[in-house]
């Protein structure tokens, strides 16, 4: 072995052969003999006599055991060879027309005409494999069915050749001089006649994929032989500029190969690593067995295609690493098919690591690729899912899906939109019964991925879609110990009869939430209470209005539409400020905040708090002054928020400022002040609570004065 490669090295180094071919050790003696390597030796021809067959045979045993230890198989040689006068035929006015717009406009990328040949490959094997099961041809196939590669940077060309149906000069004239004419496509129609399932094999619709070779080829031929008895060996070649020559041909096997000479600005598709790429981005899990430059290149199953129960945890473990390039392992896979509405072949994939900032970011790709016939469309389809599960990963194929003519982009709205509704439904699904599966697995989940179904509750119109989503929304509950979550559904299954509000709490943390003065306020009505620790919680629950035929309410609104003692001022217990002095502390009240302030009144609905803030909508307040405060006036922020001060007059503090009123009103007035700022802090309507250090200081030295 060694030997032999020494001896490889060796002629390379005296240049004796221009290029070492791997697909067939014969090219090395047809090289030898030829007259560029006669002219281009630097030794005389006995010196060549002497050494050249003790190399040749090294090199040629190198080859058979190189070959053999990598399942080497190609079929691709240069036998064929166009024979006798061969016959010119014009693209019609409108063919001509159409080949320049596939050539420069159909397709968004060149690369795509490999697929397209692969495909009509494909689809020729899969006709002789119909008419062989139908006994319409002899039980032996002769040559097995298989698509084989060749890429030449030296002499620029890419060489697909198949062993399928082939054509005869009919056939050859029907399908490849006239664009827009597909055999596949007249195939499948007389199969649907028939009402023969195997249509669903065929990938060809159009009749134009063949004509995506000129977008980087400045010549293409077509070498084919048909399987039916007595057919010719035929050559079809043309330039793509209005004209084609057929003649015929020897040295044919049955089957197509095509020849497509590269456009010197198109070489990059004789590059092995270039065409190999390709090739397993869209073309990867056809149906027959591709072979490139002599080596199996499709080994991977288009495990969406299997049987859920033929599928293992291991095998969807590789397949989604392989899809994703990642290094984790899923969290969730589903295996979806169904035959109706529509038909569908799908695997997803939940990945267990978090996401990044850029997965966050609506600008993100999907994660899901679209195949139609196992036969890649799009790697990163948006149309398939809504955007809030871009992080969703996995494969959907479909052979309903309406294609547009370069079979990259989609058609048909309404067909696409319930493709859409039923995948999307059934994820949903899928979560919920994961949830009740394994509520701490899927609290993880949510954990990491929640905000991505908040989002979908954001940006979905629909009522019921957005319903739907909120059954996989989680939060704490007063109900509940703390860290224990509550779901939607379980808070309406517990409520008592005649309760028509889901109530909840806007909060950073547990501790505020159970300590805020708006929990106070309801904690006698014995309400179950969702506590919303993220400002966007709040919003999706503004959003979504209604669950369940039930009110989402904020307890700060509850507070704003009980009118049960609202405007009651009459004390209730002797602990209490005398309604002389309530009346007289409110008025004074209102007087010392001014603007701040639109009205100054008594509440009998706090217990541990001196007073609480009321706006008309609390929860688009909050958000307000979140988002839109910054660079507003101060005294134009109260007036936009209206802010309405009720106070205890049972709290000692609002007792104690009701002496301060009269016997010292400078510290009394910081009080006020102080107290209605505190109120708007546990709002959460102060953007920045720093403002008021300075009036803090100065209570605090007023109030240490005597002492």
């Amino acid at each position: 072995m060694a030997a032999s490669i020494r001896n490889m090295r060796l002629f390379a180094n005296l240049n004796r052969f221009r290029q070492y071919s791997w697909n067939n050790s014969c090219t090395l003696v047809k090289y030898y003999k030829s007259p560029t390597f006669q002219a281009r030796n630097l030794f005389t021809q006995s010196s060549i006599t002497r050494a050249s067959s003790r190399v040749l045979g090294n090199c040629q045993s190198f080859c058979t055991a190189s070959a053999k230890s990598e399942d080497y198989h190609s079929i691709i040689q240069d036998d064929e060879k166009a024979t006798g006068p061969a016959a010119k035929h014009e693209f019609q006015a409108e063919t001509r027309m159409l080949l320049d717009i596939v050539a420069k406009s159909l397709y968004s990328e060149r690369e795509v005409f490999i697929r397209e040949l692969i495909s009509n490959a494909n689809d020729a094997m899969e006709r002789l494999r119909y008419h062989h099961v139908t006994g319409v041809i002899g039980s032996d196939l002769g040559a097995p069915l298989e698509i084989h590669i060749g890429a030449d940077k030296d002499h620029r060309t890419l060489t697909i050749q198949d062993t399928g149906i082939g054509m005869t000069e009919e056939e050859m004239v029907d399908n490849l001089g006239t664009i827009a004419r597909s055999g596949s496509k007249g195939f499948m129609q007389e199969l649907k006649e028939k009402g023969d399932g195997v249509a669903s094999s065929i990938i060809g619709q159009f009749g134009v994929g063949f004509y995506a070779a000129f977008m980087v080829a400045e010549k293409v031929e077509v070498f084919s032989l048909s399987h039916k008895p007595g057919s010719k060996g035929l050559h079809w070649v043309s330039d793509g500029c209005g004209t084609y020559e057929v003649a015929e041909a020897e040295g044919v096997k049955r089957g197509t190969k095509i020849v497509v000479h590269l456009k010197p600005d198109a070489i990059e598709f004789a590059d092995v690593d270039k065409v190999n790429e390709v090739i397993k981005k869209y073309s990867n899990y056809v149906s027959a067995p591709i072979f490139f430059n002599g080596k199996r290149i499709n080994r991977t199953e288009a495990l969406w295609m299997m049987e859920p129960k033929d599928v293992s945890d291991t095998m969807h473990e590789e397949f989604y690493r392989f899809l994703t390039g990642a290094y984790d392992r899923p969290r969730y896979w589903l295996q979806y098919k169904a035959d109706a509405p529509l038909n569908i072949r799908s695997v997803f994939y939940i990945p267990d690591t978090k996401p990044t900032m850029l997965d966050m970011g609506r600008e993100g790709n999907a994660g899901v690729a679209l195949y139609s016939r196992k036969v890649l469309i799009q790697d990163s389809s948006e149309q398939i899912l809504p955007k809030w599960m871009r992080f969703v990963k996995g494969v959907v194929d479909s052979e309903d899906i309406p294609l547009n003519l370069s079979r990259e982009l989609l058609q048909n709205s309404a067909l696409i939109s319930k493709l859409r509704l039923v995948l999307t439904n059934r994820l949903m699904r899928f979560f919920q019964e994961q949830a009740k599966k394994d509520p701490e697995k899927y609290d993880l989940l949510y954990k990491d991925f929640g905000l991505f179904f908040r989002e979908g509750i954001l940006m979905t119109a629909d009522q019921g879609e957005k319903e739907e989503i909120a059954k996989l929304l989680r939060f704490e509950s007063s109900k509940m110990a703390a860290g224990e979550k509550v779901c939607l559904e379980d808070y309406a299954g517990r409520m008592e009869a005649g309760q028509r509000d889901i109530f909840y709490l806007a909060a950073p943390s547990r501790e505020l939430a159970e300590t805020s003065p708006y929990f106070d306020a309801v904690k006698e009505k014995d309400f179950e209470v969702l506590f919303c620790y993220e400002p966007y919680d709040e919003l999706v629950l503004m959003q979504l209005r209604q669950f369940d035929r039930k009110n989402l309410t904020s307890v700060e609104k509850e507070m704003v539409q009980d009118k049960e003692k609202e405007g009651d001022t009459t004390t209730q217990d002797d602990n209490s400020l005398s309604d002389t002095d309530v009346k007289s502390l409110c008025t004074w009240m209102k007087q010392m905040l001014g603007t701040k302030a639109t009205n100054v009144k008594v509440t009998r609905r706090l217990s541990n708090h001196p007073c609480v803030v009321t706006v008309a909508e609390m929860g688009a307040a909050r958000h307000f002054v979140r988002t839109a405060f910054q660079g507003i006036p101060e005294d134009q922020r109260y007036s936009i928020l209206q802010p309405t001060l009720e106070i205890n007059p049972s709290h000692s503090l609002i007792k104690k400022l009701s002496t301060l009123m009269t016997t010292n009103e400078k510290l009394g007035r910081m009080v006020a002040e102080q107290i209605f700022d505190n109120a708007m802090i546990a709002a959460g309507l102060i953007e920045d609570p720093r403002v008021m250090i300075n009036r803090l200081n100065d209570v605090l030295t007023l109030a240490l004065e005597k002492h």
